[in-house]
């Protein structure tokens, strides 16, 4: 027993053995609220079944291939997939062009960083409700602004033509302060006698931001490119709680069709296997994109 305890003790005694006991509790998170009901959706996706787990039982691929021929779904793929191209660009060229702005530790910096970074605090569906109240077509009050100088009958929210753009607008708005943040902390990393030799050799602080500060923040680019390509592709709250996927499915994206399938519709098992196609996305992505950019960083 003394034997036992004392190697346990110098097991423990090491960093990296403790170091297990403090990532403990995230992967345990991880598994119950991300693998587990990932297995748990792939399997539902072979059985007709409800929200109640009740319906015909095991059916075998027959929800994968209805899904083959859904054409609401490559439609809400399609939306998805555009979603994803136009957000990101525009989040990530907002968030360079402010971080290099607010590079500088003065007061009026940290102000407008603490300001950029609140809405991405605020939950999704918050904001949501606080852009559709602000663009109803009836009591909002950039319509009545709108209407005051003569441009009347604008409806953001129910066009055909301008709501997709709307609901990326209101993406872009929540979230670019954290890619704000990170390209603030990664500029200001970057040693200052770079600048001071670009100074020296006459280059413009537009030339030295493009020579300069976008390669050495490379890394920290790719990460946020990332991650936020992942957070699009994954865009459900600003939909449920503005547009409802309309008008005329042109903001119905993947996720939120798979919510009507599998809980409007209650077809839990049809629901389960459209989510397997987002997987699958996600999963390609991330692996073209690693093997891509962080592939060629390790060569």
């Amino acid at each position: 027993m003394i034997q036992l305890s004392r190697k346990s003790s110098s097991y423990w005694s090491k960093p990296a053995h403790v170091a297990y006991l403090f990532v403990a509790p995230v992967i345990l998170l991880l598994l119950i609220f991300r693998l587990m009901p990932t297995v748990a959706a792939f399997v539902c996706g072979f059985f007709d079944m409800n929200m109640f787990l009740k319906g015909r039982g095991f059916v075998g691929l027959e929800n994968f291939i209805e899904a083959f021929s859904d054409s609401r779904l490559w439609n809400s793929l399609l939306v998805t997939i555009k979603f994803a191209l136009v957000e990101v660009p525009v989040q990530m060229v907002v968030g360079l062009v402010l971080a290099a702005l607010l590079t500088r530790n003065t007061a009026r910096n940290r102000f407008f960083r603490a300001v950029y970074f609140m809405p991405i605090v605020c939950s999704a569906t918050a904001v949501a409700i606080m852009w559709r109240m602000f663009l109803h077509s009836n009591v909002g009050i950039m319509t009545y602004w709108l209407d005051q100088i003569g441009i009347k009958n604008v409806n953001f929210l129910n066009s055909t033509s301008i709501t997709f753009y709307v609901v990326v607008f209101m993406s872009v708005w929540r979230s670019f302060g954290i890619s704000t943040v990170i390209f603030v902390s990664a500029m200001q990393a970057v040693p200052r006698e770079l600048y001071e030799s670009a100074d020296i050799d006459g280059c413009s602080k537009v030339r030295q931001f493009f020579s300069v500060t976008i390669p050495m923040i490379r890394e920290n680019i790719s990460f946020v490119l990332l991650t936020r390509l992942i957070g699009s592709l994954q865009v459900f709250d600003l939909v449920f709680s503005t547009t409802s996927g309309g008008p005329n499915y042109t903001t119905e994206t993947l996720v939120y069709y798979t919510y009507k399938r599998a809980f409007s519709e209650n077809r839990m098992g049809y629901g389960s296997a459209i989510s397997m196609f987002l997987f699958a996305l996600i999963l390609l992505i991330t692996i073209v994109f690693y093997s891509k950019l962080y592939g060629k960083q390790e060569n």
